[in-house]
């Protein structure tokens, strides 16, 4: 299928479903990485599914895309550029509702997969708008409760469901931040589960074959 020109730059795999509007999976890039990434798992996906890869606004040198800065000052040390992560927020939940309407996308069955700067965004998009999102696939990143809408502890979260996994020699982000999210999402009445596999900042096969599974129980 060609791409439409969308506000945001995205690759897509259509749905093998012929009639009625399909579910679809946005896939959120890390930092420094571009939509060809994630894309590489659409093959390996339900079929049923239509798979849109969106790459992050922010250009980096030499080459790559991000969802917000990372600054590493002498003094701050390294720290988030948490204004340009809401930006972010912004443009992807409007990304959705273009990509929705022009591909003629289920609006009620909704999945994000992000990994990293990916999952950061795909927290902060579904938990500040879960009446717009059904699924979470979140690998590798953390939940910043900097970059959520004010009120979304207010919002009502129980049909929202979370598969969060994590490398516990993670070298990028530090497991420990990944393992607070679960008492967050309970708190919220959010159903999920947290997976740890033995590797770095990366996904493991046993890892892809866990939120694959998850994914189908989940549909």
């Amino acid at each position: 299928m060609t791409t439409a020109p969308l506000s945001l730059e995205h690759i897509i795999k259509p749905s093998s479903l012929t009639e009625g509007k399909p579910p679809v999976l946005f896939m959120l890039h890390g930092y420094g990485s571009n939509e060809e990434d994630l894309y590489s798992f659409a093959q390996e996906l339900p079929e049923e599914l239509c798979i849109i890869s969106v790459r992050a606004p922010y250009t980096l040198q030499p080459f790559g895309y991000a969802w917000y800065a990372i600054n590493f000052d002498n003094e701050k040390g390294k720290w988030s550029d948490d204004e340009q992560a809401i930006e972010s927020r912004e443009k992807i939940i409007n990304f959705i509702e273009e990509a929705c309407e022009v591909y003629h996308l289920n609006t009620h069955e909704i999945t994000l997969l992000g990994f990293s700067q990916g999952t950061i965004l795909s927290y902060a998009v579904a938990l500040s708008y879960p009446e717009k999102i059904k699924r979470v696939i979140a690998m590798s990143g953390y939940i910043n409760e900097k970059i959520l809408v004010d009120n979304y502890k207010e919002k009502n979260h129980e049909e929202l469901r979370i598969y969060a996994s994590h490398g516990q020699v993670d070298q990028v982000i530090p497991i420990e931040w990944a393992q607070k999210a679960p008492e967050l999402l309970n708190k919220l009445g959010i159903k999920n589960i947290f997976e740890e596999f033995p590797v770095g900042h990366g996904v493991a096969p046993q890892n892809f074959h866990s939120f694959k599974k998850w994914l189908g129980d989940n549909s």
